[in-house]
């Protein structure tokens, strides 16, 4: 790869911290390679403080894109000329595209969650959803299923800092969708987390609980709130198959695991900075 390198090639990058263990540049350059785009990925860590000489860099570079990651996501977001829809309902990026100058941000782990579970044969569209999480995961998928029409969205989160991002994110879904069905609620209310299950299509884990070879915790203690026509999602990649998604399977219940929404996200941010499908590893 390097061997092509010139005065013409383009430089893409993750920002963020740490960055050292990402797969970003090896997956995003050997798209690059196969598809015969002229540029390279490069990792770059960042921390927040320095978020702003970050993109003040992007700009000088020409850099055409590229992505943040924790802890830059929402602090990245300040410097975009514009928002999508979704990063503007999240208030982060994890992706962002340079046109000329114009700097637009994008927020992809939502749309990787969702074409993970429509490659798992789930619509969200006119399906209720139970999602447990306030964290940046959970916020941009609950995003994407309002973008997707889905008929409710029943939030859970426990009665901590992130309950209040957690209300936040909801007054800004009801701005943009405000027919639609979105609440927030407190974990610790097994009672009505149990009915909001028991009336739900699917179940989402948007936390890091259960996250981490193996772990044995999962944020649903009580397995008789999985009905066996529940379909239960997890985001948590690692391991493939959490806790939940074991006692789910045990309970009959159709499970999507968290593979496919990792891979997704990179997809759909390669698409944006590139116009382009990436091509995947056989």
């Amino acid at each position: 790869m390097l061997e092509g390198v010139s005065g013409k090639t383009h430089l893409y990058g993750l920002i963020g911290s740490p960055v050292g263990h990402s797969g970003s540049p090896a997956m995003y350059n050997y798209g690059f390679e196969q598809l015969g785009i002229d540029a390279v990925y490069l990792a770059f860590d960042v921390q927040i403080e320095e978020v702003a000489h970050a993109f003040q860099s992007v700009r000088t570079f020409n850099m055409p894109g590229g992505n943040v990651t924790m802890p830059c996501k929402g602090e990245a977001a300040k410097y975009m000329d514009e928002l999508s829809p979704a990063a503007q309902m999240v208030g982060a990026i994890n992706t962002f595209k340079n046109e000329d100058g114009k700097l637009t941000g994008h927020i992809t782990d939502g749309i990787g969650f969702v074409d993970n579970l429509k490659a798992n044969d789930v619509d969200p569209k006119g399906k209720k959803f139970v999602v447990i999480g306030t964290g940046g995961a959970a916020t941009a998928i609950q995003v994407q299923l309002a973008i997707e029409e889905a008929a409710a969205i029943d939030i859970f989160n426990i009665k901590d800092d992130f309950f209040v991002k957690g209300e936040e994110t909801v007054a800004r879904i009801k701005k943009f969708y405000p027919e639609l069905a979105v609440a927030i609620h407190d974990l610790g209310d097994a009672d009505l987390l149990k009915q909001k299950i028991a009336e739900a299509d699917v179940l989402v884990n948007g936390t890091t609980v259960g996250m981490g070879a193996g772990s044995t915790r999962t944020p649903i203690s009580d397995t008789s709130m999985l009905h066996e026509k529940l379909i239960v999602a997890d985001a948590i990649y690692n391991p493939p198959k959490t806790q939940l998604i074991n006692d789910a399977s045990a309970k009959g219940c159709k499970t999507v695991t968290g593979e496919g929404m990792l891979l997704g996200q990179g997809k759909a941010a390669f698409k944006i900075f590139t116009d382009q499908e990436l091509p995947v590893r056989p």
